[in-house]
């Protein structure tokens, strides 16, 4: 069973950058073949997608952080990073790490407990 642990959240002003990380623990073939995605939950809000990254590092972002937000991973150290830029107001939530097994379809099925962050103006 795979575990994922956010970290690096906190309370920054609006123009200025975050770089969030989920580290995963549990099977290494099960972590590495794993597509990982980053969401977020604004409050009174839904949550909605962010960003993903395959193995092969294929990546999609959501249209509202494309060109603001990077997603990576770095395999060996079993961690996929977020790297916010530019931060504003709007991007204020908690952001969760989840994964999923390649071509299991739109289920997400193992999360973290997510990291706060909120973007003063």
């Amino acid at each position: 069973q795979v575990q994922l642990v956010e970290s690096g959240g906190g309370l920054v002003q609006a123009g200025t950058s975050l770089r969030l990380s989920c580290a995963a623990s549990g099977p290494t073939l099960a972590i590495i073949t794993s597509i990982f995605g980053w969401f977020r939950q604004a409050p009174g809000k839904e949550r909605e997608f962010v960003a993903d990254i395959s193995l092969s590092s294929n990546i999609h972002y959501a249209d509202s952080v494309k060109g603001r937000f990077t997603i990576s991973r770095d395999n060996a150290k079993n961690t996929v990073y977020l790297v916010m830029n530019d931060l504003k107001p709007e991007d204020t939530a908690v952001y969760y790490c989840a994964t999923k097994a390649p071509y299991s379809g739109p289920t997400w099925n193992t999360w973290g407990q997510g990291t706060q962050v909120i973007v003063s103006s």
